[in-house]
């Protein structure tokens, strides 16, 4: 039987850009051995390379069997890498195009996430030439303070900014503007910070949830954002320190917003677990990082599926071949 090539993209535009390499080496490292890894770098300005050279999408996939998509944020999950896969016909893990830019665009999943009965902070929507003026006063007076200030289409809580006091609100604002044409104020809920990943097909299940982690932050960190993420500053707990009916309503938005954003293969959400308030979902990633700090590669070693086993499942998923069965899936 002839290996498959695997064409792993990593890198990207974005702001996720170094993370997205960091995802790429770990899927390269734990391709098994019925894959033949080939490294596209695909630089800042969009253009791909192979082995240093620069490479066209149609050239690429000539000589290749599927697409692992280790990209992040803009350009590789926000559906325009998808367009280009589906323009040339190759086979791709991860969502489709609609479906990724509409988990990308935080207002618009908010908003489906309440059509379908998903609880998710109130927000407040800024946009790219918006008049800033008294903004700051405006929030301040008719929007529950403390507040969370972020990018309305980028990842990894990049841009994102915590405000308790007017003064802060405008520069926050303006920060996230960098990141993204529109910006999310949303009230900020005090509560245990919460991560749910699916897998589709795995285990005899159309979705499965995996276990929810919680995210346990240093107390100089007010969420759990970029340098909290990747910086070690932070731990996790999976399973998470969840009563059995927070864990199952984690599980089951995890798996309802998967599945109402019309996504594929595999997602991560994010929650706010609220005490008095019950369980608030925040946003959910399409492709969640790979990394060795990533978050979905230690929830799959906490129910005992390798990263290895898991990326054979999701390409296997991708070429449309049936998976094996989930007693395989056991290490």
């Amino acid at each position: 039987m002839s290996r498959i090539k695997v064409a792993v993209l990593r890198g990207g535009p974005g702001d996720e850009h170094e993370i997205s390499l960091k995802s790429g080496k770990n899927v390269i490292d734990n391709l098994s051995d019925k894959y033949i890894p080939v490294d596209v770098f695909v630089a800042k300005n969009k253009d791909w390379f192979l082995d240093g050279v620069k490479i066209t999408a149609a050239k690429l996939f000539q000589n290749v069997d599927v697409v692992f998509n280790a990209m992040h944020g803009e350009y590789g999950e926000d559906g325009k890498v998808q367009q280009i896969f589906n323009h040339f016909g190759v086979k791709y893990t991860g969502s489709q195009a609609l479906a990724s830019a509409l988990g990308m665009n935080k207002v618009l999943s908010k908003e489906i996430f309440a059509k379908n009965g998903l609880k998710t902070p109130i927000y407040k929507v800024v946009r790219k030439g918006d008049n800033l003026t008294n903004i700051d006063h405006t929030i301040f007076k008719t929007f529950p303070i403390p507040a969370i200030v972020k990018p309305g289409g980028s990842g990894s809580s990049i841009g994102v900014s915590v405000v308790k006091v007017i003064k802060d609100i405008l520069p926050a604002i303006e920060k996230a503007l960098k990141f993204s044409d529109v910006v999310i104020v949303e009230e900020f809920i005090q509560g245990k910070e919460a991560t749910c990943g699916v897998a589709e097909n795995f285990r005899n299940e159309a979705i499965y949830p995996l276990l929810p982690i919680e995210v346990i932050k240093l107390k100089e960190f007010e969420f759990f954002g970029y340098e909290a993420k990747y910086s070690g500053k932070a731990s996790e707990t999976c399973p998470g320190n969840f009563s059995e009916q927070e864990k199952k309503s984690l599980q089951d938005m995890a798996v309802k917003a998967h599945k109402i954003l019309g996504l594929r293969h595999y997602s991560r959400s994010d929650f706010i677990v609220s005490l008095k308030r019950g369980v608030y979902i925040l946003e959910v990633n399409t492709l969640p990082g790979l990394t060795k700090e990533s978050l979905l590669p230690k929830s799959l070693e906490a129910i005992g599926c390798s990263l290895s086993n898991f990326l054979d499942h999701v390409i296997t998923l991708a070429l449309g071949q049936k998976p094996i069965t989930s007693f395989d899936y056991m290490d």
